[in-house]
C-alpha cells in the first residue's frame, strides 16, 4: 500500500504540472516572448528541470503525511496540500492563459502563504516532509518576485 500511496501523490503532483505545462507551453513561444523581460529571469529552459525536481519533492513530501499515524495536523496538511497544488495551478492560468500579470502576482502571493503553512503544518507531523517543501518555498519566493519584475516592466 505504501507505494501505491506514493503513486497517487506523484500522479496528483504530476497531473498538476502537466495541465499547467499545456497552458503554458503555447504561450512561452507566443505572448511571453513579446513581455519586456527583467533581467533577473533565467532562461527558459531553466523552469521545465527546476519544476520536475519540485513536483517530485513535493510528491514524496506529501506520501511522507500520508504515510504518518491519522491525526487532525495529518489530515490538516494534507489538505493544505491540495490548496497549494491548486493554486500552483491555478497561477499558470492566470499568468499565462489570461495574461493577468497583476492578478496573478497578487495569486502567487497567496500561493506563497500557503506552502508557508503547510509547510509549517507539515513539520508537525514530519520533518522530513517539511525540508522537501521548502526548495518549492524558495522557488516561489523567487517566483513572486519574478512576477512582480514582470508586472512592474509590462504594465500599461
Amino acid at each position: 500500500m505504501r507505494w501505491i500511496a506514493l503513486l497517487v501523490c506523484l500522479g496528483v503532483c504530476f497531473a498538476v504540472a502537466a495541465l499547467g505545462a499545456r497552458w503554458t507551453a503555447d504561450e512561452v513561444t507566443g505572448w511571453y516572448r513579446t513581455l519586456a523581460r527583467p533581467s533577473i529571469a533565467p532562461p527558459n529552459w531553466v523552469f521545465g528541470p527546476v519544476w520536475t525536481l519540485l513536483y517530485a519533492m513535493m510528491s514524496f513530501a506529501a506520501w511522507r503525511i500520508w504515510l504518518a499515524a491519522d491525526s487532525p495536523m495529518r489530515t490538516w496538511g494534507l489538505a493544505l496540500f491540495l490548496v497549494q497544488l491548486a493554486l500552483n495551478l491555478a497561477w499558470s492560468w492566470i499568468f499565462f492563459r489570461a495574461h493577468k500579470l497583476g492578478a496573478a502576482l497578487a495569486e502567487v502571493a497567496l500561493l506563497w502563504v500557503a506552502i508557508g503553512i503547510a509547510t509549517l503544518v507539515f513539520r508537525q507531523v514530519s520533518p522530513v516532509a517539511a525540508w522537501l517543501m521548502a526548495p518549492y518555498w524558495g522557488w516561489v519566493t523567487f517566483a513572486t518576485a519574478l512576477n512582480s519584475a514582470f508586472w512592474r516592466l509590462n504594465q500599461g
